[in-house]
């Protein structure tokens, strides 16, 4: 696993390095989830509705016949993933 060490900025501001930015598709202006976790915090590009569409599409594939249960989307935030900026 490579890590790297990032500065902080005075306003908690950090820069991704490029290498990053283009190994996971994060573009300038674009935007990213960070989800709190027990080890520190996780950066991900956030996912346009397309792919998230497709992705609800392959999970319905997969789950096809079998009976639903309560929490089988716990790891799906729709509320973040489809936030727009109506500004």
């Amino acid at each position: 696993m490579v890590s790297i060490r990032l500065k902080v900025g005075p306003k908690g501001q950090i820069v991704i390095p490029k290498v990053f930015r283009e190994a996971y598709g994060i573009e300038e202006g674009g935007e990213v989830v960070v989800i709190p976790t027990k080890e520190g915090l996780l950066i991900k590009r956030k996912k346009s509705p397309e792919e998230l569409i497709k992705e609800l599409r392959e999970w319905k594939k997969r789950v096809e016949g079998i009976p639903a249960k309560l929490g089988d989307l716990k790891d799906i935030d729709l509320e973040v993933e489809f936030d727009e900026d109506l500004s």
